[in-house]
């Protein structure tokens, strides 16, 4: 007998914003942070946060079925997941980007037929302003996105050190290195390797201090710079971490030119970004996030690896892999 199809599926996944907006939501609260200390009774948690008492508890238990809290008794508590990556006194925390995504992007997804039917931003472009030209404008803000980055990449950056073949170069450098996470992950597990961090002059001082906080700052400087105007540093091994995604293809090109150019024979040029699979059926994140470059960009968009691979032999690498890291994230990875 065949299977009765039923629409849950289908209402699963229209209705998928509202489990997003009361993760969203709760980040904007600091629900996850007011439980770092330890589990708290509904009642408490509902003061502590500033809510009303009508939907209090369902919002708290709605977070349970969605996987991101506990209870144990009456007493609400984070996931092990939640405490680690949604408190913000840790330095893993990703809700930066959270905080962004409620901020900004959730909105302007409102407007992806729009999108889809123009090929133009729904970003502040609609209004003739420039997310990152105000972003660089405002410290706090810009501090509060580099460390949303480095939230976001500390998994790749850990796995980009563990995995690639770090014994065979003696420098690096991270171009678009935003706080560092790469660098600093990248120089803890190899001690005899010096690294740069190459992004815009504004970042420098947020850059630096979170390399001095590793006892790093000897071996991983900072090099100001533009990657489209000025030339990319020296270096035996360059990085790119969801930095293609941002740009047109005649840009991606232009950029692992750029590095082609620079790097040694025998140097190595690392791309990592949510990589699409080649069949581009499985990697939902991948393929979402090539539309929110729609939402966001001019001309971005997000690629497979076989995609990547062939640019760079394109522009003259040779040899080309590409390998998991972690989550949602994989290397590309070309030899000159």
């Amino acid at each position: 007998m065949a299977t009765e199809l039923a629409p849950d599926r289908i209402l699963d996944l229209g209705t998928a914003f509202w489990g997003s907006k009361a993760l969203l939501s709760a980040v904007e609260l600091g629900l996850f942070s007011a439980l770092a200390a330890g589990p708290l009774e509904g009642e408490a948690l509902r003061a502590r946060l500033g809510l009303h008492a009508r939907s209090a508890r369902d919002f708290f238990d709605a977070l349970i079925a969605l996987g991101m809290l506990e209870r144990r008794g009456d007493a609400y508590a984070n996931t092990p997941e939640s405490d680690l990556f949604l408190d913000r006194a840790k330095p893993t925390y990703v809700g930066g980007l959270l905080e962004m995504l409620n901020a900004r992007l959730y909105g302007f997804w409102g407007s992806l037929t729009e999108a889809l039917k123009t090929g133009r931003p729904q970003n502040e472009a609609k209004q003739g302003e420039n997310f990152f030209a105000r972003l660089y404008e405002d410290p706090a803000r810009l501090r509060q996105f580099l460390q949303a980055m480095t939230g976001i990449s500390l998994g790749a950056a850990r796995a980009i050190a563990q995995q690639f073949p770090w014994k065979d170069y003696r420098t690096f450098a991270d171009v678009g290195c935003a706080q560092g996470a790469v660098p600093v992950q990248v120089a803890l597990a190899h001690p005899t390797l010096t690294g740069q961090g190459f992004d815009l002059p504004v970042v420098r001082p947020i850059f630096e201090e979170y390399v001095a906080s590793f006892g790093l700052g000897a071996r991983v400087q900072f090099q100001p710079g533009d990657f489209f105007a000025d030339p990319l540093p020296a270096a035996d091994v360059l990085v790119m971490g969801h930095i293609l995604h941002d740009w047109d293809l005649d840009e991606k090109r232009q950029l692992l030119r750029k590095a082609f150019d620079v790097l040694p024979r025998g140097g190595a040029m690392i791309v990592y970004e949510a990589i699409i699979d080649d069949e581009r059926r499985s990697n939902a994140f991948g393929l979402l996030m090539s539309l929110n470059m729609l939402i966001e960009t001019a001309g971005g968009f997000d690629f497979t690896g076989s995609d990547c691979a062939g640019w760079m032999r394109e522009v003259g690498f040779g040899r080309t892999w590409v390998e998991p890291l972690v989550g949602h994230d994989s290397m590309v990875v070309g030899i000159k």
